[in-house]
């Protein structure tokens, strides 16, 4: 849009590169409506200058909400915070309208990376959320990583730009180098839009101050000034803010530093004396000035908060002090002793009220009390049960004890099944009194990974209903490339004239009737079987003309049919 270009040249001499996001989400012309689609796949957990880059996204998001105007129509989507390894989990968290600021800032604080980058389909899904066929649309992404769903972000750009009225889609390049960049970056300039490119917190948090300021609009001419008059008596010297709190993690503790991110919830009080309306949230060490009356105040950091209430007066500046009664839990799991740390582990934090996850490691500041750690790496589950005092910080490396396992199977030799069909399933090897067995881990497809506790296992490959089974021992530590060789070829058939045909056994069990393997429906079909010999046995639908053709099956081929 010419208005966001003129915009973002105004601001460039001052601005950062994330400071522009702020740009782009307050420039929008009137009726137009935004999304911001937010990028929370599991690489989100990385940290830029000792800040994870979702926490760096959840604060810009703050700060610039904050400052739009009430009126301003946009909503919120993102990607990849509910599950692992999913192209779909794209979700429209806050739909596009006036006053959605709260709403855009609580869903944005619930958010938790695990999943992939399906950036394309989640921009595409904003686009039609927002009617861009028919209305102007903006709509700003934010990712960390390049596209991991075999979607082309360039070429739907040019889709975008075709279909739509004035569709516009701005991209944000959060930790991206120059190189990945340039692959997102066509999404952007195929629509008009923008790329900006993102590295560190502390650009981000100055920009986005100068980037939410309103440029004036030029004063009129003065008209001609009277004659002068006795200059009047000096006003007294007003105060520069009225509103400046504290917070501390116990009672006579340390101040909390300006780098962290608490933050403190206005309200207004309701007629029961509970909380209200929010009037704003402001972050970190604020000292600034609030609109006078009675609110209650919630200082929040991290899973603990603690309330008060608060009266603000214009010439005098209310200075409420916070104990949160929490403390710190700063978690590093390992795989295995003298391993790298885990950005795949999982680190749940059960304290009084409440719980919490994060991936990799993890720092949780939650209310003092009982708590309880538990950190798991794929089939490893280890759990620690704490005091923790207020004030304090429990720090600690939690060893998860386990060996990296990648599966595949193969026809034979070195011929890898590629299918995604392949089931690969890892249970205990040890029977259970009933002779069933527990089940550990599962996965589809080739290359399926595993962090197994060191022990004994049957892993239980399957595909197209053949089952073969085969021990595994894992040690700690091991990185192990397990190859399964289920000794067995393709049988593909073409059968038109017969309403079902089954592959059985040529031999007959003991009570007379033959073990079936497969069986299909369709004209066309194939199995995979081991090799051997077995009968296809066809039938028509008319229950007469029945035909039973013998075949063999070699390891390694495939073997083609077609059966009249």
């Amino acid at each position: 849009m010419n208005f966001v270009k003129s915009l973002s040249n105004f601001l460039k001499p001052f601005l950062g590169a994330i400071g522009l996001f702020a740009a782009l989400v307050g420039s929008s012309h009137a009726g137009d409506k935004t999304i911001i689609v937010l990028d929370a796949s599991g690489s989100m957990w990385a940290q830029i200058d000792g800040k994870s880059r979702i926490e760096i996204a959840r604060e810009t998001i703050r700060t610039v909400i904050g400052a739009l105007p009430v009126d301003t129509d946009i909503g919120l989507m993102a990607y990849g915070h509910r599950e692992k390894g999913s192209c779909t989990d794209i979700e429209l968290l806050v739909p596009p309208a006036a006053g959605t600021g709260d709403a855009i800032i609580a869903a944005t604080d619930k958010i938790s990376p695990k999943g992939k980058t399906p950036l394309s389909a989640a921009v595409k899904q904003a686009a039609e959320a927002l009617h861009y066929r028919d209305d102007a649309a903006t709509v700003i992404l934010i990712t960390d990583g390049l596209e991991t769903c075999d979607a082309d972000p360039c070429a739907l750009g040019i889709e975008l730009e075709k279909a739509g009225v004035d569709f516009t889609a701005n991209v944000v390049g959060f930790g991206l180098t120059e190189d990945e960049g340039k692959k997102v970056a066509c999404l952007a300039t195929n629509t008009g839009g923008q790329y900006i490119q993102a590295s560190d917190a502390a650009s981000l948090t100055s920009a986005l101050k100068a980037a939410v300021v309103v440029v004036p609009e030029p004063a009129p001419e003065p008209e001609p000034a009277p004659a002068p008059e006795p200059a009047p008596a000096p006003e007294p010297e007003k105060i520069k803010y009225n509103f400046a709190p504290t917070t501390s993690m116990s009672e006579n503790g340390d101040l909390l530093p300006e780098n962290l991110d608490n933050s403190y919830g206005i309200f207004k009080i309701a007629s029961d004396g509970t909380k209200g309306e929010r009037v704003t949230t402001e972050y970190h060490a604020f000292k600034g000035t609030i609109e006078p009356g009675n609110y209650i105040v919630v200082a929040t950091l991290g899973e603990a908060s603690t309330e008060q209430p608060v009266t603000i007066e214009a010439d005098k500046v209310a200075e409420p002090y916070f104990i949160l009664n929490a403390g710190t839990i700063d978690i590093s799991p390992y795989p295995s002793q003298g391993a790298d740390v885990s950005d795949q582990a999982s680190v749940r934090v059960d304290y009084p009220g409440g719980h919490t996850t994060a991936y990799g490691p993890s720092k949780f500041y939650v209310p003092a009390g009982a708590e309880k750690i538990t950190v798991t790496l794929g089939a490893a589950v280890i759990e620690e049960n704490i005091t923790l005092a207020a004030g304090t910080t429990y720090k600690k490396d939690i060893i998860a004890g386990t060996g990296h396992v990648v599966i595949n199977a193969y026809y034979v030799d070195d011929m890898r099944v590629d299918s995604g069909n392949l089931s690969i399933e890892v249970l205990k090897a040890a029977k259970k009194i009933d002779g069933s067995r527990v089940k550990v881990e599962h996965a589809y497809g080739p290359d399926s990974k595993f962090d197994l506790p060191a022990g004994d296992y049957t892993v239980v490959t399957e595909i197209d209903g053949m089952i073969v089974e085969t021990p595994l021992t894992v040690k700690v530590a091991d990185q192990t490339d397990f190859k399964i060789n289920i000794h067995a070829g393709i049988l593909a058939v073409k059968s038109p004239l017969y309403e079902i045909c089954e592959v059985i056994s040529p031999k007959k069990k003991i009570d007379g009737t033959s073990q079936k393997f497969a069986h299909s429906y369709d004209p066309e079909w194939q199995t995979t079987l081991t090799e051997g010999d077995y009968n296809i046995v066809c039938k028509k639908p008319d229950k007469a003309g029945d035909k039973t053709t013998p075949v063999t099956i070699k390891a390694g081929e495939r073997m083609e049919l077609s059966i009249e």
